[in-house]
């Protein structure tokens, strides 16, 4: 398919027809590599017919110039093969008679042959006009070039059109000969570059189907409008079977095609030196498309002169985008000058632009993409550079290509020496986010090589900048062997207790799980001066462990944990939410001492540090905030935040994965939300989440299989989930209340021993405590075990408690069951009022006190089937009739007749009293 080339041909074939017609002439086709010289002769030469014309045609190539009259030889040769039967006889003695010509004739004078030859001409056309046509005429031979010559000065008398191709920029195109042929054409056409239209065409006959405008609008920009780069695109694309779509646009601004770079290789590597080192110039100074003439004559040994000369010469090759501008006019063209050149000579040009551009004082980055060209550097300055470079990329997030640059130098630090140790600490450092195994192996090496225990142990400590990041057995060998270097004899007293601290935080979290050591924590921190180590970020870290161990145990006062923990908030800056994992910490201790309100000027803090840096808290904050609203008992406030750090959280750290996790499986704990128990189900499974995430994670578990009906499976649960936490001494009530769940599961298998017997447990554990919200819980459950002159006192006891909580959401649940135990009267009417407004507070569903009063009588575990229960509980999670039998795998009839009889059962006329019914008769949770 030829587009676009209309004019030149109906310039062609009215030249033919006036060459019939006795008025013979020359035209010149000339264009750039690839614009089309070929196609638009051959596409005149297939609309010729060969009964009326006598076609001839030759084509020349570079390697065939030392063939004498080779050109012509195929001239006179063409016609026996492409002629008609009766022409090729009329032929046939005119070819036979050029061969004697040529074969034994070649040291005759040139002026006999060439007069023999056009004599042969001159008969031929005499009975039919001949079109001659030439392709690469710069490449012809010498003697077929002085025919050439000879003819166009002699066209008179000949019925004949010669039309013949140049290739602009080519260095044959200088040859006087050429230039003599050149300068008698009548008419020289130049293709221009395919348009638009044209290239969609292309791409719909390449591609199959026709395509989106961004599609060929990208083609065309990358192809320039250039036959050859588009048709060679294409047919990769083809072959990749891309789709012509807008979406796929990247990928035809991206070609690849090896047959085109080595038609652009083979073009260079015929032309002059200087031009072949102004190419290698281009394509080593200007990696990026970036303009720096400077540069590129620098690295091509020229002048400003003989740059510019070499630069046009590209330009006039096509290969270059525009007039005296160092860019290429298409990727494949640095593809083919990189592959011009040998390897050796690659990277001494690379060497070369590395020096140049340190000698300009150019960034780091740009030195260092030619060094990472060369396997090693004669420069004492490549280590520097490399280490800047590698630092600048781990400034904006590019850890791995940071690493690439520290490997590079380190081929160049070959001395087993402190500069070589350093590197080695910041590779490690960079390789500990994708991997940490490369980390520890390079920690391992340039341990041996500092100087002393400090600066080993800070390099130990670039394996876990962060507190809470999971500890591999290697890691803490290599923290413990570093901890016991610094405490040695040759240690000075003083020095290297930040980095003391920090390591013994460090080991001290990853043994959290077992209680020996979570017992000795608590004994830590008795033994320390809290004043003293929240000055230091060392400090801070160690405190922050050892408050988390006892608040993990709920091993001390509830309010000194909290007292102490407030006390690192104080010194931690609120520069941006959640920047260290101190802070987490430090939440969750407050969580579990039921403090939590303390953080809160932190938080705000952070939030208007963020906001005044015109950016937003991120997922790490919002989780914070998640954290802070549900230990409030905030439950749309979670909710919403927890939202916010769905749509935020992209590819992050293990350490903040399991502090999402945590706090997402903490919120769907109260909740009981059947999309975030989802999404907690899809997300956990072969994520290491840590023990914190895992326990809490477990506590789901008794929450699905309740919800399912199975009580009996979910009592099961939660006290092998009991058993695990105490032998870890996890014993926090608030953080962990497996045993409110045990309770009331108990109470409604009817083993009231059971459930007593953990409401006392349970209520000693937190008197120990000393949180108010885990002593009010205990005090309601105990009120749910006993009778009802009991259980109404132990309810007053347990709202007057949680009074002192900030939990709105406990203090909730005991005003509404002291209300409903009470009956009837002025006071169940005020605390029924007040259950109301907390509620909405809480967003927990809420019907009036009546309704909840006629069905107290039946509790849903009593009247509801399995099948009931199950289908309730997903509807007032939420879902609607559809995706309940998605969920179940039934009809949505069938979960329509479920849902009726429930609404019978209970006495209840909606979702709304449904919802209420199933909060109050405790049906579903510990509440």
């Amino acid at each position: 398919m030829l587009l676009d080339r209309g004019a030149e041909l109906a310039v062609a074939q009215g030249a033919l027809r006036a060459a019939a017609g006795g008025r013979s002439s020359l035209l010149l086709v000339a264009g750039p590599l690839g614009i089309g010289r070929s196609a638009l002769l051959r596409e005149l030469s297939e609309r010729v017919d060969p009964k009326t014309v006598h076609l001839l045609r030759a084509n020349a190539a570079a390697g065939e110039r030392d063939f004498a009259f080779g050109v012509v030889r195929q001239l006179f040769d063409s016609v026996l093969t492409t002629a008609s039967s009766q022409a090729r006889e009329h032929w046939f003695a005119g070819a036979e008679a050029a061969r004697q010509v040529l074969d034994y004739d070649t040291h005759a004078p040139d002026e006999t042959i060439l007069r023999d030859l056009r004599s042969l001409l001159a008969e031929v056309s005499a009975t039919v006009p001949l079109l001659v046509l030439v392709d690469d005429v710069q490449w012809a031979d010498a003697w077929s070039l002085r025919w050439l010559a000879h003819l166009v000065l002699r066209l008179e008398g000949l019925r004949m059109l010669l039309v013949c191709t140049l290739r602009d920029g080519d260095p044959g195109a200088g040859d006087p000969l050429v230039e003599e042929v050149a300068a008698a054409s009548a008419h020289v056409l130049r293709p221009a570059p395919l348009s638009l239209a044209a290239t969609g065409e292309l791409v719909r006959e390449h591609l199959g189907r026709p395509a989106d405008k961004e599609f060929v609008r990208a083609c065309h920009e990358t192809s320039r409008g250039n036959p050859l780069f588009l048709l060679s695109g294409l047919s990769e694309l083809s072959a990749t079977g891309c789709r012509p779509l807008a979406g796929n646009a990247h990928v035809a601004r991206s070609p690849h095609s090896v047959r085109l770079r080595d038609r652009i290789t083979s073009c260079l590597l015929m032309q002059p030196q200087p031009v072949r080192d102004a190419a290698a110039g281009l394509a080593i100074a200007t990696p990026d498309g970036q303009q720096d003439s400077h540069l590129v004559g620098r690295l091509a040994g020229l002048d400003d002169v003989g740059l510019a000369t070499a630069l046009r010469a590209l330009h006039r090759l096509g290969l270059l985008a525009e007039a005296g501008q160092p860019r290429f006019a298409h990727p494949a063209v640095r593809e083919a000058v990189e592959c011009s050149m040998s390897s050796a000579e690659l990277q001494r040009r690379h060497e070369a632009a590395a020096e140049i551009l340190y000698e300009h004082g150019r960034p780091a980055e740009e030195v260092a993409a030619h060094l990472m060209e060369v396997p090693t550097s004669r420069h004492s300055w490549s280590v520097p550079v490399l280490r800047s470079a590698a630092d600048a990329a781990a400034h904006r997030s590019a850890p791995e290509l940071a690493a690439r640059y520290l490997q590079r130098a380190l081929l160049d630090a070959v001395e087993q020496d402190r500069t070589r140790a350093r590197l080695l600490v910041e590779l490690a450092a960079a390789e500990g986010s994708f991997d940490p195994t490369a980390a520890e192996r390079h920690i391992a090496q340039a341990v041996p090589l500092l100087p002393t225990a400090r600066d080993r142990a800070t390099a130990a400590l670039q394996l876990s900048p962060c507190l809470t990041a999971p500890l591999s057995p290697a890691r803490i060998d290599l923290f413990r062997r570093a901890a016991e270097d610094l405490a040695g004899p040759d240690a000075q007293e003083g020095a290297g207790s930040e980095e003391a601290h920090r390591l013994e935080a460090r080991l001290r979290y990853a043994g959290l799980c077992d209680y020996a050591q979570l017992t000795d924590a608590v004994a830590r921190l008795r033994a320390l001066e809290p004043s003293v180590l929240v000055r230091t970020r060392g400090g801070r870290e160690l405190l922050a462990v050892l408050l988390y161990a006892s608040a993990l145990g709920a091993d001390g006062e509830a309010s000194e944990v909290a007292r102490q923990a407030r006390g690192i908030l104080e010194w931690e800056a609120a520069t941006a939410p959640g920047h260290g994992s101190v802070v987490h910490l430090v939440l969750l201790t407050l969580v579990g001492a039921d403090s939590v309100q303390a953080a809160e000027p932190w938080l705000n803090a952070a939030q208007q540090s963020a906001s005044r840096d015109g950016g937003t808290p991120g997922a790490v904050g919002h989780a914070q905030r998640e954290l802070f609203q549900l230990a409030l008992g905030r439950l749309p406030q979670a909710r919403e935040e927890a939202q916010r750090v769905v749509g935020l959280d992209g590819t992050v750290s293990e350490e903040r994965r399991c502090f999402y996790a945590a706090v997402l499986a903490a919120l769907t704990l109260s909740t009981q939300d059947a999309h975030l128990e989802t999404r907690v189900a899809t997300e956990a499974p072969g994520q290491p989440l840590g023990p914190v995430p895992a326990a809490l994670l477990s506590l789901l578990r008794i929450s699905q299989e309740a919800q399912a009906g199975d009580a009996t499976a979910a009592l099961d649960t939660a006290m092998h989930c009991g058993r695990q936490l105490e032998c870890a001494g996890w014993r926090n009530p608030v953080l962990f209340p497996w045993r409110p769940w045990a309770i009331s599961l108990s109470h409604r298998l009817g083993d009231h021993h059971i459930a007593r017997t953990l409401a006392v447990e349970e209520y000693s554990q937190a008197r120990e405590w000393g949180a108010p919200v885990a002593i009010g819980r205990a005090l309601r459950l105990q009120a749910l075990t006993e009778g009802t002159g009991a259980s109404v006192d132990l309810l007053r006891e347990a709202v007057e408690t949680l009074r002192g909580s900030v939990n709105e959401l406990e203090l909730f649940r005991a005003v509404r069951d002291l209300g409903q135990m009470l009956g009837s009267g002025a006071e169940s009417n005020r605390l029924l009022r007040e259950a109301g407004e907390l509620a909405k507070s809480c967003g927990v569903p809420w019907v009036p006190a009546a309704v909840a009063r006629r069905a107290s009588a039946r509790t849903a575990a009593a009247v509801l089937t399995r099948t009931e229960s199950r289908v309730a509980a997903l509807a007032v999670s939420g879902l609607t009739n559809r995706e309940i039998a998605t969920e179940l795998q039934v009809s949505a009839r069938a979960v329509e007749k479920h849902l009726t009889n429930s609404y019978r059962k209970l006495g209840v006329s909606g979702r709304c009293q449904l919802a209420a019914v199933l909060h109050d008769t405790h049906a579903h949770a510990p509440c």
